[in-house]
C-alpha cells in the first residue's frame, strides 16, 4: 500500500464519482463498474478532496468539524487515503 505524506495533495481518480445517499455515500468507478459504500467519516473525507488541498489541510478541516484530536485523526486519515488510492478511488499521488 502506498505511503501518503501529510503534504500530499489528494484528488479523486478521473473515473471515480461520489453520490450522497442517506447516512453515507457511494463511490462508482466508471472503468470497472465497481460500487463502494462509504460511512459518514469517509464521506466527509471525500467531500474535502478537491485536488488542491493537502492531506494535512483535510485533517485540519475534519478535526474542526468532528472535534477530534488531530494526531489520532491524522493517523486514521493517512491509512484511509492509502486504502482509497489502492482501491483506485483516489488518484495515485506518485503517478
Amino acid at each position: 500500500m502506498a505511503e501518503i505524506a501529510f503534504e500530499t495533495v489528494l484528488r479523486m481518480a478521473d473515473d471515480a464519482s461520489v453520490q450522497h445517499v442517506g447516512d453515507g455515500a457511494v463511490v462508482l468507478l466508471a472503468r470497472s463498474g465497481q460500487l463502494y459504500t462509504c460511512n459518514g467519516t469517509t464521506e466527509a473525507f471525500l467531500d474535502k478532496v478537491d485536488g488542491a488541498r493537502s492531506l494535512d489541510h483535510i485533517v485540519d478541516l475534519l478535526s474542526e468539524e468532528f472535534e477530534v484530536d488531530k494526531a489520532t485523526l491524522g493517523d486514521d486519515m493517512t491509512a484511509l487515503a492509502a486504502e482509497l488510492v489502492a482501491e483506485g478511488i483516489l488518484a495515485d499521488p506518485g503517478a
